[in-house]
């Protein structure tokens, strides 16, 4: 069986890319260890997905955007980020911008059933499903990935997305930087007695840091970010304590709050891969850069990578040369990289500086705040990082 792109993993970034690339004369298979229905009617998993408005048009682009309903679609027209007790805030507003909107929230799940929905429509694609990758041999011509069913499959390029915990990238011999911060996020929906906005709101408090994602006028998704072992104390509370405890978290600033549908809980592991690219392989996804939540960039950049992975492989194919030579794969990788670090390095660092408790980072933390707020190119910088509009 022989292909010229072979992607393991068939969670949203690898689906996006077959979808990228479906219309071009390659041969494309997608190899997923779970059965089709599995992710093909993915599950609520509680989490809210901050899409960029460069992220929509990357939908846009490959057909999966109006596959999602716009009644679903949540604008955010503002942001907040507060620091401690202060009532002072830096603040973000799309009126500053020529968008009307800051970005757009919408389920994880609606995402991904959108994509698939899409992917349905290429009959050409390949499924190799309840398939795991045993190992990959690769050579001058192309590679070898060998499944754990005995089936051998050959491929020019071999895409690794499965995920920010891949085995395959660590059979590659492919390294990452890793961080574990040792805390776990708590994501749910509350309704409320007055009205969000369309504010989205992120309380760094000093022993944990809140966010509240505008759904509806009076719905919202809240994420809390605790320490493990607090986290834990956490998920034993009752609704009727959650409720109080985050209306008093937010000071009474949404009024009566009450706790609707489950709780979904994640630890919080953040990656950075050494290299992008080995072998006639290539890391797209949380394979690749596996970001903390807290600056809603994760999805955002994964898209990003996707998009300039298959704008590098299409000009290869108008060139008549090997999409996985060495000059592609690293022009992918360096593009990447000058868009993703730079990301990855500062939202580590603001996670670090604002879990912070000793006295000397409380003051930096509002300094920081009020000069951000007060210096406008600083302040326009941090709205084009939010919107990832850089090109």
């Amino acid at each position: 069986m022989k292909f010229d792109v072979v992607i393991i993993g068939a969670g949203p970034s690898g689906l996006a890319l077959a979808c990228a690339l479906a219309k071009t004369k390659l041969k494309v298979a997608i190899i997923e260890k779970n059965s089709k229905n599995k992710f093909s009617n993915p599950k609520n998993d509680g989490r809210d997905i901050a899409l960029t408005h460069k992220s929509i048009n990357i939908l846009k682009k490959i057909g999966v955007w109006k596959n999602i309903n716009t009644k679903i679609i949540s604008k955010v027209k503002e942001a907040r980020i507060l620091d401690g007790d202060s009532s002072n805030f830096l603040h973000f507003d799309h009126k500053k911008t020529i968008e009307d909107s800051l970005g757009y929230l919408v389920p994880n799940q609606i995402i991904r059933k959108a994509i698939h929905k899409k992917i349905q429509t290429y009959k050409k694609l390949k499924f190799f499903t309840k398939s795991e990758v045993f190992k990959i041999c690769s050579n001058n011509s192309g590679s070898k990935i060998y499944l754990k069913n005995r089936k051998i499959i050959e491929s020019k390029l071999t895409v690794i997305a499965d995920g920010r915990l891949s085995k395959i990238r660590e059979k590659l011999g492919i390294y990452t930087n890793k961080t574990n911060f040792n805390t776990s996020i708590t994501v749910f929906r509350m309704k409320h007695k007055l009205s969000n906005n369309n504010i989205a709101s992120e309380y760094f408090q000093y022993n944990q840091t809140l966010a509240i994602l505008p759904i509806k006028k009076n719905l919202s998704s809240i994420v809390i970010t605790l320490q493990n072992h607090e986290s834990k104390k956490f998920l034993s509370l009752t609704n009727k304590e959650i409720n109080l405890k985050i209306e008093n978290d937010l000071k009474g600033n949404l009024g009566k709050m009450i706790l609707t549908g489950k709780k979904y809980s994640y630890p919080m592991l953040t990656i950075y891969a050494n290299e992008f690219y080995k072998d006639r392989s290539v890391l797209i996804g949380d394979a690749a850069v596996g970001m903390h939540p807290i600056t809603a960039h994760g999805f955002n950049l994964n898209l990003r990578g996707v998009d300039i992975l298959q704008n590098e492989i299409k000009k290869a194919l108008i060139k008549n040369i090997d999409i996985s030579c060495e000059n592609v794969l690293k022009t992918y990788d360096k593009k990447f990289r000058i868009l993703s670090l730079p990301i990855y390095l500062a939202t580590n660092g603001i996670v670090r500086l604002y879990t912070n408790q000793k006295p000397i980072f409380k003051i930096v933390r509002k300094s920081l705040l009020r000069l951000a707020n007060i210096a406008r190119p600083a302040k326009n910088m941090i709205i084009d990082r939010l919107l990832l509009n850089n090109s």
